[in-house]
C-alpha cells in the first residue's frame, strides 16, 4: 500500500494501446474497446432482477423505461470519455481537485458503496449460476466467488487489448444466448412495439423503473470510462482529440445499443413467456429458470445459466478496474490489485452471507433489486459533477459541450435526481409514519436531510468556485502600457513636527521629495490648556516656546537655501494640521508616526489615520 500523486489514471496501461497508425481501419479499431468494458455494468446479473420483475409484472409496458435509459447512458457515458480524452483526467481526480475535502471524501464512500452494490450483484448472479447449472447450495457459490479475484490479475499481464478482447468474448456469449431464447419465445413484434409508449402503471412500477435506471446508467461507469479511454494514446492537437471523440462517441453507441439489446430480450422474454401465461410474481432469477424450461424447452434454462455465469464474470473485472480508480483518484492510494478486489468482494460478500444465513435463499432476488436501487440512489453524486466538469469552457476549452447540451443534460440530471429523491423520500416516509422506531426515525430524517444538502454542495460549489475565479480574474483592469514615468514635482509639502527625536527623519524625508524651488510650511499644533481654550489669542509659556522652537527650525532650513515657513496650530492635532493644509495649500504631508496601537492610540490619539482621512492630498508617515 502506498500513497501517491498520480497524474494519470489507471497508470499501467496509460496509453498502451496505439491509435496514431497510419492504417485507416487499425486506427479505428484500435479506438474500439473501452465501451464494450463499460456496457458489461449494464447487462451486469442486477439488470436481470430488475428486467424479469418488469417483464413478468407489467409485460411489455417498461420497454420505454430501458430505451431512456439508454439514451441518458449514451449521453452521460459519452460526457465522463469526453473528461478523459480533452482534460486527462477520471472522474474521481476532477472531482477531489475541485471539490473540499470533508465533501470528497463523502463522494468517495458513496462511490466504494456503489461499487460493493455492483460487486454484489456479480456475487449473487454468479452463485445463482452455479447453482442453477450443478445445484451448488447459495451461501457455497457465494464463498467461491472469492476465487475470481485472481482473474483479473491473470487478464492485466496480457495487456489492454487482451482483456478488452475477454470482455467482448463473454459479452457475446450473453447476447448470442438470449437471442437464441427470444427466437423460441416467439413474441409478437406488434405489442412490443406499444412497450415503448411511456407509462406507469402504478407505485411499483416506478420502484422497479428507478431500479432499472439504476441498473441501466451506474455510477461506476462514468468513473471507469473517464479512465479507460485515457489507455488510447492519441495525437494531443485538436484534430486528434476531435478524431478521438468521434469514434469513442461511435464505440459506446455500438456497444451501449447492444447491452440495451440484451436488456430489451430479458424483459421481452420475461413477458412474452411468465407474463402472458399469468406467472406475474417471477421476479426470481431462479423461478425464471425453472418456468423456462417447459415453456421454451431443456436448452433454454442453460442458455439462461451460462449467459447469467458470463454476464457476472465479465463484471468482475470491471468492478475491479472502477474501484481501483475510485480509489487512486479520490484517496492518492494505490494497493496491490489482488487485496483490492479482496477488499471490494469482501464488502460485497458480507452482506450476501448474512441476508443467506438469516433469511435463506428467498430473499436473494429482493437483495439484488435493492442493490441496483442503491445504484441508482447515487447516481446524481456522479451524474452532476460529470456536467460541471464537460460544460465548463475554462478547463475544455473549445471541446466544451454546446449549449443545447448542457440542457439536455441537466434534464437528464434533474430526472434522476427527482426520481431518487421520490424513491427515498416515499421509503422514509412510509417507515417514519410506523410507530414505536422514533430514534430511526429521527436517524432517517437526519440521513435524507444530509442527503439533500450534499445535492445541493455538489452543484452549487463548482458554480460558486468559478463566479468566485472570474471576480478574481476581473478584479483589476486591464494593464496599459505606462509609458514613461515621472517623479511627481511637489510645490509646497507639509512638515508636521512634534519636537520629538523623531523630527529629524521627517525633516529629511521631505527634504529628499522636494526640490529648490519647494516651498517647506513647518507644522506643529501646541496643546496647551491656554491654548485649547483661546486657540491663536494664548500667549502662554508653551506657546511661546513651542513658537521659538518651530521658527528655529524654519532658520536652519532657511539658511541652507530653501523656503521655508513656520506655522503653528491649536487645540486638536487633526483638524488643525488638515486646515493648514487646506491654507496653505499644501500638495504633499509628512508626518512622523509613534507606531504605537491599541490602549495607546487611545490615550495618545490616532493622528496620522485621522489626518490621512481629512485630506485629500498624499501623506507619508515616517515611523
Amino acid at each position: 500500500m502506498s500513497e501517491l500523486h498520480p497524474a494519470t489514471s489507471l497508470g499501467d496501461v496509460h496509453e498502451s494501446v496505439d491509435t496514431t497508425l497510419k492504417s485507416k481501419w487499425r486506427k479505428i479499431l484500435a479506438f474500439f474497446g473501452p465501451a464494450y468494458l463499460v456496457s458489461v455494468g449494464y447487462m451486469d446479473p442486477g439488470n436481470w432482477a430488475t428486467d424479469l420483475a418488469g417483464g413478468s409484472q407489467y409485460g411489455y409496458t417498461l420497454i420505454w423505461v430501458l430505451l431512456m435509459s439508454n439514451l441518458m447512458a449514451l449521453l452521460l457515458q459519452s460526457h465522463a470519455a469526453r473528461l478523459g480524452i480533452v482534460g486527462g483526467r477520471d472522474l474521481a481526480q476532477a472531482n477531489r481537485d475541485t471539490y473540499p475535502k470533508t465533501v470528497n471524501f463523502i463522494l468517495y464512500i458513496f462511490a466504494e458503496i456503489a461499487i460493493a452494490a455492483t460487486d454484489m450483484a456479480e456475487v449473487l448472479g454468479m452463485a445463482i449460476g452455479l447453482q442453477l447449472l450443478f445445484g451448488l447450495p447459495l451461501i457455497w457459490g457465494v464463498s467461491l466467488t472469492v476465487l475470481d479475484t485472481l482473474l483479473l490479475l491473470v487478464l492485466q499481464r496480457f495487456g489492454m487489448r487482451k482483456m478488452e478482447a475477454f470482455i467482448i468474448a463473454l459479452v457475446a456469449v450473453i447476447g448470442v444466448s438470449f437471442l437464441w431464447q427470444l427466437v423460441m419465445a416467439r413474441p409478437r413484434l406488434g405489442e412490443v412495439i406499444l412497450g415503448f409508449v411511456p407509462g406507469l402503471p402504478d407505485a411499483n412500477a416506478l420502484y422497479i423503473a428507478i431500479g432499472i435506471i439504476g441498473a441501466t446508467v451506474m455510477p461506476h461507469n462514468l468513473y471507469l470510462h473517464s479512465a479507460l479511454v485515457q489507455t488510447r494514446k492519441i495525437k494531443r492537437n485538436e484534430e486528434g482529440i476531435r478524431q478521438s471523440l468521434c469514434l469513442n462517441v461511435w464505440d459506446s453507441t455500438i456497444a451501449l445499443n447492444l447491452a440495451f439489446l440484451v436488456n430489451a430480450a430479458i424483459l421481452i422474454l420475461a413477458a412474452t413467456v411468465f407474463f402472458k401465461s399469468g406467472h406475474h410474481e417471477v421476479a426470481a432469477i431462479q423461478d425464471a429458470y425453472k418456468l423456462l424450461s417447459p415453456k421454451l424447452g431443456t436448452l433454454a434454462p442453460i442458455l439462461f445459466a451460462v449467459a447469467l455465469i458470463a454476464a457476472g464474470q465479465s463484471s468482475t473485472v470491471t468492478g475491479t478496474l472502477a474501484g481501483q480508480i475510485v480509489m487512486e483518484g479520490y484517496l492518492h492510494l494505490r494497493i496491490n490489485p489482488w487485496l483490492r478486489r479482496m477488499l471490494t468482494r469482501m464488502l460485497a460478500i458480507l452482506p450476501a452471507l448474512i441476508t443467506l444465513w438469516l433469511f435463506g435463499d428467498e430473499e436473494i432476488n429482493s437483495l439484488l433489486v435493492f442493490s441496483q436501487v442503491l445504484l441508482s440512489f447515487q447516481l446524481g453524486f456522479a451524474v452532476i459533477p460529470l456536467i460541471h466538469f464537460v460544460s465548463d469552457k475554462k478547463s475544455m476549452g473549445v471541446f466544451a459541450i454546446k449549449p443545447r447540451t448542457v440542457v439536455v443534460s441537466w434534464l437528464v440530471a434533474l430526472v434522476l435526481v427527482y426520481l431518487n429523491l421520490r424513491m427515498v423520500g416515499s421509503a422514509a416516509w412510509n417507515y417514519v409514519q410506523k410507530p414505536g422506531n422514533t430514534f430511526i426515525d429521527i436517524l432517517i430524517v437526519l440521513a435524507t436531510i444530509g442527503i439533500v444538502t450534499l445535492l445541493f454542495i455538489t452543484l452549487l460549489y463548482p458554480l460558486l468556485q468559478r463566479r468566485r475565479e472570474q471576480k478574481i480574474t476581473s478584479i483589476h483592469q486591464e494593464q496599459k502600457p505606462w509609458g514613461e514615468l515621472q517623479a511627481p514635482d511637489y510645490h509646497c509639502i507639509g512638515i508636521a513636527l512634534d519636537f520629538s527625536q523623531h523630527d529629524e527623519k521627517v525633516i529629511a524625508s521631505a527634504l529628499r521629495n522636494g526640490n529648490s524651488s519647494t516651498q517647506y510650511i513647518l507644522i506643529h499644533v501646541v496643546e496647551s490648556a491656554p491654548a485649547g481654550w483661546l486657540g491663536r489669542e494664548s500667549d502662554d509659556f508653551e506657546t511661546r516656546k513651542d513658537r521659538e522652537q518651530l521658527e528655529n527650525y524654519a532658520a536652519v532650513l532657511t539658511h541652507r537655501g530653501l523656503q521655508a515657513r513656520a506655522v503653528l496650530g491649536y487645540r486638536q492635532r487633526a483638524k488643525e494640521i488638515a486646515r493648514i493644509v487646506s491654507e496653505e495649500k499644501i500638495d504633499f504631508l509628512i508626518l512622523g508616526g509613534h507606531g504605537h496601537k491599541g490602549l495607546k492610540d487611545w490615550i495618545f490619539g490616532e493622528t496620522a489615520n485621522q489626518v490621512r482621512h481629512a485630506v485629500k492630498i498624499p501623506v507619508l508617515v515616517v515611523q
